[in-house]
């Protein structure tokens, strides 16, 4: 068991839980939270970046002031998306693996809320929800938070539309004397002003590892692309990192579409992730992104959240992102749990102007890369070609008498011979890759 977390105040049955998920010392938002929340009774802002264990911080320390004995909800955690709140609800799970008096709900949105409401009829002490949902248990009388002790606001900034909508109904169930816990990665004004309406007036304010907001062990690049460029140029890049994960961030759930449209004809192992897909279909996305079945995920900023994959090698901006929040949370997808990473923008020349512009807001240094040159282009466009033939599955309702004919003509051709000829033919008809051969210098007598 982890004498650090004993330090902390975190007691031996979840330090127990812990040394099972092989974690053995906490993060800086972890030894500066925990203690708080645990002897603290002051509200708490914590500015930590995506990825440093922020669940645990506020998650040991509240499992651990539950009261079993009492049936109330007691802690109320929101998130901004149902694929946060998964995550959260599987980690508090795992958290209080030999605590089972404990019983925690999740009721996000997305999913049947008759079930959840059965689920809610008896005792629960933690519940994990959107914004939304909570609001329609609560009008349908299905819930009372009326004695919770606590309300954590997850990734705060990425649900601050949720929360002006929604906050005020949720606020008005719970007792003034409760506590809140609030999360982000950025404080942008709405933040801020959340703080000021919601939180009490002596709020203890909390920063972890904030001094490279860009987030430690990730490299900022960008690579500038003519329009019609920007598919092969990706095509390219995507190949060179083959066997690796990575998420590819586009600015509509249209370009998503289309985009993971052309990944697919081009054989990538990937899926799309965006608000208008059913969410039996994003479940079955993530999941697969998840178990490592696809290598490639192609999503929107908002569908993203809650995605928490150790080996996310490499982050795409196919587009840049509209403000530098955005970018903080896209590229904090890669480099989790210490390893290091990648993010890479792809611009077009007139966007080349905005790279200082984020530099200087977020304190980190892009290094400009240079694209593939036309020739390695081709290349790879050509061994794409060739994985597709090589995956495309035989046309049953092709006649023998037809297949024999075809055979005809090739009988008399090795393999080599048949590669040679099929290579060429693309190659005349596709692209000039070939390089010229040299003219042969002429060699002084000697």
């Amino acid at each position: 068991m982890s004498k650090h977390f004993s330090k902390l105040g975190v007691n031996e049955v979840f330090q127990k839980s812990l040394a099972d998920l092989e974690i053995t010392t906490p993060t800086d938002i972890q030894v500066k939270t925990i203690p708080l929340v645990l002897t603290a009774k002051k509200d708490i802002v914590a500015l930590a970046k995506t990825g440093t264990g922020k669940t645990a911080a506020f998650g040991l320390p509240l499992l651990q002031l539950v009261n079993t004995k009492n049936n109330d909800i007691q802690v109320v955690i929101l998130a901004p998306t149902r694929e946060l709140g998964q995550q959260i609800y599987a980690n508090l799970v795992s958290f209080a693996k030999y605590s089972p008096a404990i019983v925690i709900a999740s009721i996000c949105g997305g999913t049947p809320i008759k079930p959840q409401i059965e689920k809610l009829k008896s005792a629960t002490h933690v519940v994990v929800a959107t914004p939304g949902r909570l609001v329609d248990l609560i009008q349908q009388k299905a819930i009372n938070i009326k004695n919770t002790s606590y309300l954590v606001l997850d990734e705060a900034d990425e649900m601050v539309t949720a929360l002006k909508q929604d906050l005020d109904p949720i606020v008005k169930e719970l007792p003034e004397e409760r506590r809140t816990l609030l999360f982000t990665a950025t404080m942008p004004g709405a933040i801020k002003q959340l703080v000021q309406n919601y939180l009490n007036k002596n709020v203890m304010h909390l920063e972890a590892d904030m001094d490279t907001i860009g987030h430690q062990g990730i490299e900022h690049q960008y690579i500038v692309v003519e329009p019609i460029e920007k598919l092969d140029v990706l095509l390219h890049f995507l190949s060179s990192r083959e066997g690796e994960q990575g998420i590819i961030f586009c600015k509509t759930k249209a370009a998503v579409n289309k985009l993971a449209k052309n990944l697919a004809i081009n054989k990538f192992s990937s899926g799309a992730l965006h608000g208008s897909l059913t969410q039996v279909i994003r479940d079955r996305v993530m999941g697969q992104f998840r178990e490592g079945q696809l290598k490639i995920l192609v999503a929107t900023d908002l569908a993203s959240r809650g995605i928490d994959v150790k080996d996310i090698s490499y982050v795409v901006n196919y587009h840049l992102p509209e403000t530098y929040d955005l970018y903080v949370h896209r590229s904090g997808r890669t480099a989790r749990a210490g390893a290091n990473g990648l993010s890479i923008t792809i611009l077009q020349q007139e966007e080349v102007a905005d790279i200082p512009v984020f530099e200087k807001e977020l304190g980190i240094t892009f290094h400009k890369i240079e694209k593939a040159d036309a020739a390695s282009i081709e290349e790879t466009n050509a061994l794409l070609w060739a994985k597709k033939v090589f995956k495309t599955k035989p046309n049953r309702d092709v006649t023998e008498d037809f297949k024999n004919k075809i055979k005809t003509v090739f009988h008399h051709l090795t393999k080599d011979e048949l590669i040679d000829k099929v290579l060429a033919n693309y190659l005349e008809h596709n692209t000039n890759i070939l390089p010229k051969e040299e003219t042969p210098t002429n060699k002084k007598n000697i």
